[in-house]
């Protein structure tokens, strides 16, 4: 099914890397030039964040910074070399995910050229490209999380949990893997078949291999938070991580619940119920993991999907922490070429009626908000049946094994 060939994988990477490099060259062009930039706000904030780290400062000190420490940290050479190296950085993670993808593939059982067309996926898509070029940091956790999975797949425990406890801090959201991820590490599926009682289970559940990850990777949690927190001190926790968790963003977005915040802003009930929005995810990341843990990128993508659908603030930006991992999914889908044409048309649909009402709202002053809300109630719904068609026509990869002995 998959014989044919789109390109090599080096010169698939090479065009992809070449195409990222013009864009960042044109958008040095466009901010010198043009009124509307095509530089995206966030990365100015990281500048400004590294500026006051090499001075000594702390990143706080820059509003809307909410990233932790070693992000600015990361992206000092701006200052001292070229105010474009955090693009350049961003832009070779992107490329880098596309590689791991391939890896991760290649390893599930593709030959190269099918690992290479549906690596494409992510390396020649627009999405990324846009957001990588424009200077947005996202690459870096499509970097970690890939990498995770790889060395989870190549059982190299200690690494992947080096990796998983950095992803962590750089953004409080990967969590969500923790329980897939040790599902899949103690084998639970196998632990079921000699289910001996409650209490071999929990002694089964404490593995070396288990423990191992955990332990290192809380160290590289707990050890980074803790440096942090003694330089920079309760900035450091709030904004890294406090603020996202008790956030409610009244600004239009795909939530289905920015609405209710928009009207509760000034009600004592608001922090409550910002607590309360998180009961659905967390019901359903239990489920999807107990559920489908064995395929461990499957899993993290419903994980991902289900989250970012059901967020109490959802931007584009999000749909790329789903989106990397959806080229680990495609391969498994006994889905026909049209039928995933329409699943893809229907989620850009859902998109564009809600970018509809959110233009006259933004640029022209239109009270928009009930359509706004109708339309992210409706893109919640687009996702939840995409989801279910991807869960329905899945394949698992041991029944594709099975089908291939025959």
């Amino acid at each position: 099914m998959f014989s044919f060939q789109l390109m090599s994988f080096g010169t698939l990477h090479s065009v992809a890397f070449v195409i990222r490099l013009f864009l960042v060259a044109f958008g040095i062009y466009q901010d010198k030039t043009m009124v509307v930039k095509y530089t995206d706000i966030d990365f100015h904030v990281f500048i400004d964040a590294s500026r006051l780290v090499t001075q000594g400062e702390s990143p706080y000190n820059r509003s809307t910074y909410r990233y932790t420490p070693l992000l600015a940290w990361m992206l000092s050479p701006s200052i001292y070399l070229t105010s474009h190296f955090g693009k350049l950085l961003f832009v070779i993670c992107d490329v880098l995910s596309g590689y791991l993808l391939y890896k991760i593939l290649t390893l599930r059982g593709l030959s190269s050229d099918a690992a290479c067309c549906f690596s494409a996926l992510w390396l020649l898509n627009p999405l990324p490209i846009g957001v990588s070029t424009r200077g947005n940091a996202e690459a870096l956790l499509a970097v970690l999380v890939l990498s995770t999975l790889l060395c989870l797949q190549l059982k190299r425990h200690f690494t992947a949990a080096f990796l998983f406890g950095l992803s962590v801090h750089m953004k409080i959201y990967t969590v969500i893997y923790a329980l897939p991820i040790g599902l899949f590490i103690c084998n639970y599926k196998e632990l079921k078949k000699h289910y001996r009682g409650i209490f071999s289970v929990i002694q089964s559940l404490f593995s070396k291999d288990l423990a191992l990850f955990a332990f290192i990777a809380g160290v590289v949690f707990l050890g980074l938070t803790l440096s942090f927190y003694c330089m920079y001190g309760w900035d450091f926790l709030q904004e890294t991580y406090f603020y996202h968790l008790t956030r409610r963003d009244i600004r239009h977005n795909f939530s289905p619940y920015f609405y209710m915040f928009y009207l509760t802003v000034e009600s004592e009930w608001s922090f409550i119920l910002g607590l309360v929005t998180f009961l659905p995810q967390v019901i359903l990341l239990l489920f999807t993991s107990l559920a489908f843990y064995a395929d461990l990128p499957l899993c993290c993508f419903l994980n991902t999907a289900l989250f970012v659908s059901f967020n109490k603030v959802c931007t584009s930006q999000y749909f790329l922490w789903y989106l990397c991992l959806l080229p680990l999914v495609l391969p498994h889908l006994r889905l026909t070429v049209k039928q995933g044409i329409g699943l893809l048309l229907l989620w850009f649909t859902g998109q564009g009626l809600w970018l509809a009402p959110a233009y006259y709202l933004e640029f022209e002053g239109c009270n928009t908000f009930m359509y706004i809300w109708f339309a992210g109630l409706l893109f919640l719904i687009i996702n939840s049946f995409v989801m279910v068609q991807i869960i329905n026509n899945y394949i698992p990869k041991t029944v594709q094994q099975k089908k291939k002995m025959k």
